[in-house]
């Protein structure tokens, strides 16, 4: 019912930028919670940045503040991850989440989410 698709990964230099998207469809919506995740191959999936859908406020993992910045577009109910100053460290695959009550930064406690983009950082 619920449907998050993401878009634009791919293979960046260190030092260069890309715009991740998260276009939601289907169920109820707004959410209250719009998140993105990410997870390196044998790592956890950790918490990148987070928008609340009503009042836009957000906020960002310490190893990313500076450089990744959340947003979101109430119309076209989609969020964005612009990524900035991109380090090989940050490569993993990003996943969009969503939450319909509550403002969390845990992953277990997002029910909705998108398949993946891979982020990958070339030195």
């Amino acid at each position: 019912q619920v449907v998050l698709v993401e878009s634009g990964g791919g293979l960046v230099q260190a030092g260069g930028s890309l715009r991740l998207s998260c276009a939601a469809s289907g169920g109820t919506f707004p959410f209250y919670t719009m998140a993105w995740f990410r997870q390196a191959p044998g790592k956890e999936r950790d918490f990148v940045a987070a928008i609340s859908w009503s009042d836009g406020r957000t906020f960002s993992a310490d190893s990313v503040k500076g450089r990744f910045t959340i947003s979101r577009d109430n119309t076209k109910k989609t969020a964005y991850l612009q990524m900035n100053s991109l380090k090989p460290e940050d490569t993993a695959v990003y996943y969009c989440a969503a939450i319909k009550f509550g403002w969390t930064t845990s992953h277990n406690e997002y029910p909705y989410w998108g398949q993946g983009t891979q982020v990958t950082v070339s030195s």
